[in-house]
């Protein structure tokens, strides 16, 4: 039998014990191994979305804060809550405009009044202010050169500038083009998302209707992620589990080339080789990611992307998303075919070559002095 002063170190190591999983993070308390395929390496496979909303940059209010407090985080969700109750897109003022035609969608595809909103200030977690980093000179006047051919596009319509139609209307874009500008001449006039080039690299999962999901399945040299994104422009990565290096650098595809290998239980993704097709803040053929998938519990996915490029950006950055897992109920997830039903693409052009020729027949108003790009509406160009 033990006295009461042998049971004493034994009851204090108990409750230390106690203590420290009491204040360790809830991925810590809620699992204590990785699941594993049959195979051995870490289980990344299921259905992962976002329900969270949390910008991708950080408040400047916030300065380096990371977190915000339960308080703040109530506050934001009533905040969400009453946006949600707002006319928003189902708002009808200027019938019959440009503007008023451009809305599309109502807002039974944006007012979710579910939305969860994430104890993390930004997506961005470096640099510590959670802002991405200055662009370089270089990409500055890239981007300003874009800015501006675009704007000389819309000149003299109801979304641009006074002034008589630009001489610039016939000049080629000065990159590949992938914005929504005021020309419909052939599909590459129009924008990525018109022709069905679905979302860029990296994907960071946005919560709300159009937000989507990934479906990670998993074999002994291979990860494959299908992203239904959008409206049918889901599309495939296969990422190989190999130490083979990069494609040449004169072969360039448009979600990148992509080499994974495991760091304990992470995925590591190194993707380069991108082409124009890809554009991501400013960045496309340059672009270099380092992406990292962990698994944090049962429910939990962590995915964190440092994204570089020397010629857009003065230095790398990262951001990161905790994934929480969806049913495994099967049928949740669809093959994207946006091309297949995209008669939206062929009714731009050929609506254009009818309004041309009832120009050229004095019949109607020249489409060159028609807002094609901003839907009347004035969009800043970025």
């Amino acid at each position: 039998m033990k006295t009461r002063n042998q049971c004493f170190p034994l009851l204090v190591t108990v409750a230390g014990v106690v203590l420290v999983a009491a204040l360790a993070p809830p991925s810590v308390r809620g699992q204590t191994t990785t699941p594993r395929t049959p195979w051995g390496e870490p289980d990344l496979q299921g259905i992962w979305n976002n329900p969270y909303v949390v910008p991708l940059e950080r408040p400047r209010q916030f300065g380096t804060r990371e977190f915000l407090t339960k308080e703040e985080v109530a506050a934001e969700e009533r905040r969400l809550r009453e946006l949600a109750k707002g006319p928003g897109r189902d708002a009808r003022d200027g019938t019959g405009t440009e503007k008023d035609v451009a809305r599309a969608y109502n807002e039974h595809w944006f007012g979710d009044p579910s939305l969860l909103r994430s104890t993390r200030t930004s997506m961005i977690i470096d640099p510590p202010d959670g802002r991405i980093p200055p662009l370089t000179a270089g990409a500055q006047k890239r981007i300003a050169e874009k800015k501006e051919y675009l704007a000389a596009l819309l000149q003299g319509t109801s979304g641009g500038r006074p002034g008589p139609i630009s001489p610039r209307r016939n000049q080629p874009p000065p990159d590949y083009n992938l914005d929504r500008m005021n020309r419909s001449d052939g599909p590459e006039d129009r924008g990525g998302p018109e022709r069905c080039f679905g979302t860029n690299m990296p994907i960071l999962l946005q919560s709300g209707s159009f937000g989507g999901v990934a479906r990670i399945v998993q074999t002994k040299g291979a990860v494959s992620i299908y992203y239904d994104i959008g409206q049918g422009q889901g599309f495939s990565r296969v990422i190989p589990i190999t130490n083979a290096p990069h494609l040449p650098s004169r072969i360039r595809q448009r979600w990148g080339d992509a080499r994974g290998h495991w760091e304990g239980d992470t995925l590591v993704v190194d993707v380069t080789n991108f082409n124009q097709k890809n554009e991501y803040q400013g960045s496309r053929e340059n672009l270099h990611l380092i992406e990292r998938y962990k698994r944090i519990d049962a429910n939990t996915l962590s995915y964190q992307v440092t994204i570089e490029d020397p010629t857009t950006w003065t230095r790398p950055w990262t951001a990161v998303q905790e994934l929480k897992k969806n049913s495994d109920q099967k049928n949740q997830v669809y093959e994207g075919n946006c091309h297949e039903g995209n008669y939206g693409l062929m009714g731009m052009l050929a609506n254009t070559r009818a309004a041309e020729k009832a120009f050229a027949e004095g019949k109607g108003p020249d489409p060159a002095t028609q807002d094609n790009a901003t839907g009347g509406a004035g969009r800043r160009i970025e």
